[in-house]
């Protein structure tokens, strides 16, 4: 059954997952009688198969329809589209006709998944090669891409895992750091670089701070994966515990992507994986000091948008409620908002990320030089002048810089503003540029007033009000002080309470969430336009950059009732598209060109996070039509595209072109494949799966047949904002070249 996330659990209520009605070859027309076979009377008896030599028919579809040469079958090839196979029960003797983009493909991949398994000669169910989309791509992640992109760091899965598509460095060798005092995972890793020599590991174990700015720097001709939490089994061997990376140029656990990923497991009934990445996270802050953006040596000095308390509630809600599970259960969820905890004080409630003249926090990490990770030339435009400047070429500045032989203010603020935008997840985006330091954003503040109440709530509700922060999982620490005012941070920070010298209570996290919404109301909300802004702490200012950020605090439940009625009475217009929910305003984001492009986090763009994170929201507040809206534009784009392009499920898209071919500075990710999609990408995987729990039947189906959202909107009258289509609608739909009349 498919699971509604709702608050901080999953609603039970939810419509069950139907098969939907099969897509007809062309989009938005009425069904009509698909081609009969040669060798059959007009009403087939039986399923239909087909008898089929595997690489041969592979060789005909590529010669005769992928006329691009990219091993993919796709509306843009100028291919016949078409293709007689032969029938299993005439011995191929007799044929029937594969017609259009979507069973051709489909053929294509169910060939190369045939291939791949050894087969030279088959039977296909024409089934797989008609079916319906939504089910097809529902079923393929499933049973498919979540374990494609599964992961784990032992010795079986290492070789899959040490390799990075990031590493531009000179040295290629496999490396994994150890925290400090994990010495039993030390010596299970140096054991295992001596038994399987071919892997040419090298293990290193890290200082006992491993965040140091000038180490995390020394590190960045040396990278290498950071270990993570492992099992031990009955036998007191060691055993990696999964987790799933998300795809593609990202082959490492990330932080708030698996957020995203676990939602999209739960629904899929994985809650044992899902469990498995809250594992990691609570080892990350135990021996990093911080849940990773990412898990290279390289992210060190680096988190992301926390999301640990409401990951760990999703997943405790729907735990097995056996009466002699419960206590593991309560176990396992007392350590995990253990480690929410010690990350609030030690990371977003500590100096710098915290500024204490406003009560509100920022991204704002350490490290010291350029960002090793990027693209070789992602920089270039930036550097060149001050290689000019020394009458150097870039590479020559690049490595003086980083060794600290040069010294340049003004690079090393930039850089302090690169790091903090992509701590925020949101890397690149002209809302952050060269101030994301500074700025205590909307989508944070939301973030920490949703722990702040997730833990308050969890004392209250389920620990007894009390709960011990266990030194022996944790460490000890400081707890940053309470009131949260300017003397109490001046204070020496020796002098500021230790983790072990009293038990928590919901009284002073609720406190912290009340203390919290009333500076987002103080700092962030403007009445006069309906929307909540990120607040500039060196100006002392809101920037009015439109961000859709600013709908999490529907999500979190920070708004009032009557704020919400503004957000989505004249603000939600703002962000919505043709294809979902855009990042921030056109206007906003300012003209683009050759001197200024475009960044992936601006408008046109649209991503699976802040989908989710409306969705969910706009539910909470009772506008549950505005969030089944919302999420049928977000899966049309995603069907249609599945549909028209080989089954791709990329990483982002243009919601405004309803297209995955971006034109930003990274591209896209999850588009680069030969025959058949293996893994789509992780949190978009993740976004499909969520947003099917919000459709009705018939929603479903209209998506099944790709009907376009206006076209649907207006045939159902769902909402009557959906239906008057304003002129920026008309005219990206002329731009499409979709039919206006049709919703006009």
């Amino acid at each position: 059954m498919a699971q509604r996330l709702h608050r901080a659990s999953f609603s039970a209520d939810a419509p069950t997952r139907t098969s939907s009605l099969p897509r007809d070859d062309v989009i938005d027309q009425p069904l009509r009688a698909r081609r009969l076979s040669h060798d059959l009377p007009p009403v087939a008896s039986g399923p239909r198969r087909f008898l089929v030599d595997v690489d041969e028919t592979i060789r005909i579809v590529l010669s005769q329809e992928d006329t691009d040469g990219d091993f993919q079958i796709s509306v843009v090839d100028t291919g016949p589209k078409f293709l007689p196979l032969g029938t299993a029960t005439s011995n191929g003797f007799k044929t029937f006709d594969i017609r259009g983009t979507y069973m051709l493909s489909n053929l294509l991949q169910e060939l190369a998944l045939a291939r791949d398994n050894g087969r030279k000669r088959i039977v296909l169910d024409e089934a797989r090669l008609t079916e319906n989309p939504v089910s097809r791509l529902s079923r393929l992640i499933t049973s498919s891409f979540w374990n494609a992109l599964t992961r784990r760091i032992d010795g079986d899965g290492l070789e899959v895992i040490v390799a990075d598509p990031k590493n531009r460095s000179r040295h290629l060798i496999p490396r994994i750091y150890i925290p400090h005092t994990e010495t039993k995972l030390l010596s299970y890793y140096e054991e295992i670089a001596v038994s399987k020599p071919h892997l040419k590991l090298e293990v290193v174990r890290l200082p006992p701070i491993p965040d140091d700015p000038d180490f995390v720097k020394s590190l960045n001709d040396k990278p290498g994966l950071l270990a993570l939490a492992m099992e031990e089994l009955p036998d007191g061997s060691l055993k990696g515990i999964p987790f799933v990376v998300p795809g593609a140029r990202f082959n490492e656990l990330y932080n708030w992507d698996s957020y995203f990923i676990a939602l999209g497991l739960l629904v899929d009934g994985q809650i044992s994986m899902a469990k498995s990445l809250v594992e990691h996270f609570i080892f990350e802050i135990k021996h990093y000091g911080k849940i990773l953006n990412g898990s290279r040596s390289y992210y060190l000095c680096r988190t992301q948008p926390p999301f640990l308390t409401d990951m760990s509630l999703q997943i405790y809600n729907q735990l097995d409620r056996s009466i002699d599970l419960q206590a593991s259960n309560i176990s396992w969820l007392k350590r995990a908002i253990g480690a929410a905890i010690k990350e609030y004080h030690t990371v977003w409630l500590s100096e710098p990320r915290f500024h204490p003249e406003t009560g509100l926090s920022r991204y704002r990490p350490a490290g010291k030089g350029i960002p090793p990770e990027t693209e070789a030339s992602h920089f270039t435009h930036i550097l060149e002048p001050y290689a000019k400047k020394r009458g150097m070429s870039v590479l020559e500045f690049s490595e003086a810089y980083n060794d600290g032989t040069l010294e340049e203010p003004e690079l090393d603020l930039y850089f302090l503003h690169d790091r903090a935008v992509r701590e925020s997840g949101h890397d690149t985006s002209y809302r952050l540029e060269k101030r994301c330091a500074d700025l205590a954003t909307i989508d944070l503040q939301c973030l920490l007033y949703k722990y702040e109440m997730d833990i308050g709530t969890a004392i209250r509700e389920l620990f007894d009000d009390e709960l011990d922060l266990d030194s022996d999982n944790l460490g000890e620490f400081r707890l940053a002080p309470w009131p949260a005012t300017v003397e109490g941070y001046k204070a020496p920070h020796d002098s500021w309470r230790l983790s072990t010298s009293s038990k928590q209570t919901s009284q002073e996290w609720l406190e912290r969430a009340a203390w919290r919404k009333a500076n987002i109301d103080k700092y962030l909300y403007n009445p006069s336009k309906n929307l909540f802004f990120d607040y500039d702490t060196n100006l002392n200012q809101q920037s009015l950059y439109e961000s859709v950020t600013a709908l999490w605090t529907l999500w979190a439940g920070c708004a009032s009732d009557s704020q919400a009625e503004s957000l989505v009475n004249h603000s939600l217009r703002k962000f919505e598209e043709l294809g979902g929910l855009v990042s921030g305003t056109e206007e906003s984001r300012g003209t683009v060109g050759l001197d200024r492009p475009n960044r992936q986090w601006d408008y046109p763009y649209a991503w699976p996070p802040h989908q989710i994170m409306a969705w969910v929201g706009l539910e909470r507040y009772g506008y549950l039509e505005d969030a089944q809206r919302l999420a049928y534009r977000w899966l049309y784009m995603m069907t249609t595209a599945f549909v028209d392009f080989n089954g791709v499920v990329p990483e982002k898209f243009d919601a405004v072109k309803l297209s995955h071919l971006v034109d930003a500075e990274y591209g896209n990710q999850g588009v680069d494949f030969k025959y058949v999609p293996r893994e789509g990408f992780g949190w978009m995987n993740a976004s499909y799966q969520v947003g099917l729990s919000f459709l009705t039947v018939h929603m479903r189906r209209a998506v099944a047949a790709c009907t376009s959202p206006e076209v649907f909107f207006k045939s159902t009258g769902l909402s009557a904002k959906a239906a008057n289509l304003d002129d920026a609608v008309v005219a990206a739909m002329e731009k499409l070249e979709m039919p206006i009349e049709a919703v006009t």
